[in-house]
């Protein structure tokens, strides 16, 4: 074989690589819109049921198109930059937040073939971390005081539950003996992991829903107090990136959920009916409690589920 005919090889090889993941990236990017369009329709239907009160109902049947209608308002609309602030984080920010929602996606399971990551539950726990540098980036580039409080507030409880969410993994990881979530799920075959680590499954909920923002537990926004906290000068499309990464983990973590204490031994229609039901969770506890005051969450994952993640740590390593 001619050096020449190497060299093509090799470069037509690369190009069908990156190729392959650029489909798949655009397959889980089309995914995401139109799973975050209509889980903000599912959204404002169970508000309706569950507070008495109007949801959309005048587009299209039942509401159907309101998710399209609100999507061109958001992409449509006008988008104007706070004086005096740094344009270039301001923009930037907002992006690389949803990218890294989007990388999440990629340390799912794939039956498809296209991306296996050996290491893909600390490749999740890598991304997850690095949701941080957007949030405090677009509060301190907004040139506000009110978006900054909403930052530094955003990132202490996300990275306070994400020292609990990280040792709940390891001691997941210590019992399955594998750092990748296709293995973690098919290793559930021999016993459903909820069974024995009940308790660190409402941990890990709850701990969830921390990270996702989500009420009662959405002190970063603060609406009372904070004006919606680091996203509070943002509108149009940079608004919109804000909003499609947080429902986009919604999904991705409701998922992840059911596969990491249940796993793949049920039926496909089974695993996607249990995690529409923790999506429902997400959405029936943001109309059911109230917000809990700041000191009392910071507490509750330092004096209490840290400890209960560390001790079921310690006792993982006895399997």
């Amino acid at each position: 074989m001619s050096l020449s005919l190497k060299y093509i090889l090799k470069f037509s090889s690369i190009i069908s690589f990156i190729i392959d993941y650029l489909a798949y990236f655009i397959q889980i990017f089309l995914f995401v819109l139109i799973s975050v369009a209509f889980l903000t329709l599912l959204e404002r239907k169970v508000l309706r049921y569950t507070q008495l009160r109007k949801g959309p109902n005048k587009l299209g049947w039942i509401g159907i198109l309101q998710p399209f209608s609100d999507a061109l308002k958001l992409f449509s609309k006008e988008d104007g930059v706070p004086f005096l602030s740094n344009s270039f984080l301001f923009w930037v920010s907002p992006i690389f937040g949803f990218l890294v929602t989007i990388l999440i996606w990629f340390s799912f399971w794939s039956y498809s073939g296209y991306v296996d990551i050996k290491i893909s539950v600390l490749f999740f726990l890598c991304c997850v971390s690095l949701r941080v540098y957007s949030i405090i980036f677009s509060g301190w580039s907004s040139n506000s005081k009110y978006a900054l409080l909403g930052s530094l507030r955003s990132v202490a409880q996300t990275i306070s539950y994400e020292v609990v969410l990280a040792f709940i993994f390891l001691s997941i990881l210590r019992i399955s003996k594998t750092f990748r979530f296709l293995d973690l799920f098919l290793f559930q075959n021999l016993f459903v992991l909820i069974i024995v680590v009940l308790p660190l499954f409402i941990i890990f909920f709850v701990s969830c829903v921390v990270e996702t923002n989500r009420a009662p537990f959405d002190l970063a926004e603060g609406e009372s107090e904070l004006v919606s906290g680091f996203n509070v000068e943002y509108g149009g499309l940079k608004f919109a990136l804000i909003f499609l990464s947080e429902y986009a983990r919604i999904i991705w973590i409701s998922f992840l959920i059911v596969g990491v204490f249940i796993g793949c031994r049920f039926s496909l229609f089974l695993e996607v009916f249990l995690g529409l039901l923790i999506v429902f969770l997400f959405l029936f506890l943001r109309s059911s409690y109230p917000r809990i005051r700041y000191d009392i969450l910071i507490m509750l994952t330092w004096k209490k589920f840290l400890v209960l993640s560390l001790t079921f740590f310690f006792l993982a390593s006895f399997f």
